[in-house]
């Protein structure tokens, strides 16, 4: 597994970014980028467990559960993920979950004189680094204007 790290500087307190990062609407909004109907299901705590899902073309919600590992208010969250949701149904063993389990997600908030540097650290297979390096400046992106 490789760890992808990316930054964006937004004109926004802290406290800002990260609430538009995590509330339901706003989470809708900027993730967009990565699925249109991207959405997710669960807590934001620490320990919560937490659905990253969308709907496939036949209307069945796909995606990722995972655990919130960390949480600081306005400073840090950490996601570890351990399963995926495929036609509906939890997968949490077996193959198809071996190569990244345990996957880490984590978004640190720096504050400094109103404009928070956001960085962000994801875990990811091979597969998915093209991926993610068109989709994640966009997301970004996205939320840099939503929070501006």
């Amino acid at each position: 597994m490789k760890t992808l790290t990316y930054n964006i500087d937004i004109q926004a307190p802290a406290s800002k970014v990260f609430n538009t990062m995590l509330e339901r609407e706003t989470y809708r909004q900027w993730t967009s980028e990565f699925n249109p109907t991207s959405d997710f299901k669960g807590g934001w705590n620490k320990g919560d467990k937490i659905y990253f899902i969308s709907t496939d073309e036949t209307g069945k919600c796909e995606g990722m559960i995972a655990e919130i590992a960390e949480h600081v208010p306005d400073e840090y969250i950490s996601i570890r993920h351990y399963g995926m949701l495929h036609n509906d149904m939890e997968i949490t063993e077996g193959p198809a979950i071996e190569g990244w389990a345990g996957a880490l997600e984590n978004y640190t908030f720096r504050e400094h004189n109103g404009v928070t540097t956001l960085t962000i650290a994801v875990d990811t297979n091979d597969e998915y680094i093209a991926y993610f390096e068109e989709a994640w400046p966009k997301a970004l992106k996205h939320l840099k204007d939503i929070c501006e």
